[in-house]
């Protein structure tokens, strides 16, 4: 089985308050193949196999912006235990390799794998977030509401403000360039998954 393995840590932990818990509250409706957990102290754990639930994973962690994260893929022994923090496999050895490379990098973020798929999911996720770290508060509000269907002209009903003004809101916090940085990051999440029908990936997995 080919699968994303995402070891999540959390930055500044001794002058913070633990954030474990939020990043389990912001992702569980995420229906990943292992959910996130906590393996030890500040970190989390979860596995993957469908590309589209990548970036539904990573967006709220990177919104946050208080997490090293790291991504493996490859694969994983079977079958897969109930628990993603007792997993083992290539996938589990790249996500370590990868929290421990985020904590010097750009975006606080690292992808590792056996293709050069993986450079280029890096390089995406990257232009990714930095699109999402120019948004400010309003700036979320406008995209929150747009993602949950409305159109401008109902939020501005709902935020008391011109449709004008939202447009601008919207166009200052990268609304479009955000929903096409999805797309690609699940464009390019798919050939590291492999994925060839809504079934395969998770034949013979344990459960």
């Amino acid at each position: 089985m080919t699968v994303i393995v995402l070891t999540v840590d959390q930055r500044s932990s001794r002058s913070r308050a633990d954030l474990v818990p939020r990043a389990l509250e912001v992702t569980a409706e995420v229906p990943l193949l292992r959910p996130l957990e906590r393996t030890v102290g500040d970190e989390v754990q979860g596995v993957l196999d469908r590309p589209e639930h990548l970036a539904l994973v990573l967006e709220p962690l990177l919104r946050d912006d208080a997490w090293h994260i790291g991504l493996g893929a490859g694969a994983v022994e079977e079958p897969l235990p109930a628990h993603a923090r007792a997993g083992r496999g290539p996938a589990y050895l790249h996500a370590r390799e990868s929290v421990e490379r985020a904590k010097n990098s750009p975006w606080h973020l690292r992808v590792q794998g056996d293709t050069a798929d993986a450079r280029q999911l890096e390089s995406a996720l990257w232009l990714w977030a930095a699109v999402l770290a120019r948004r400010t508060p309003r700036g979320w509000e406008v995209v929150d509401l747009a993602d949950q269907g409305l159109t401008h002209e109902e939020i501005g009903r709902r935020l008391g403000i011109s449709q004008s003004a939202v447009s601008q809101r919207a166009q200052a916090a990268g609304l479009a360039e955000g929903r096409r940085a999805r797309e690609l990051v699940t464009h390019l999440a798919t050939p590291l998954l492999r994925v060839a029908d809504a079934g395969t990936s998770r034949a013979g997995m344990g459960t």
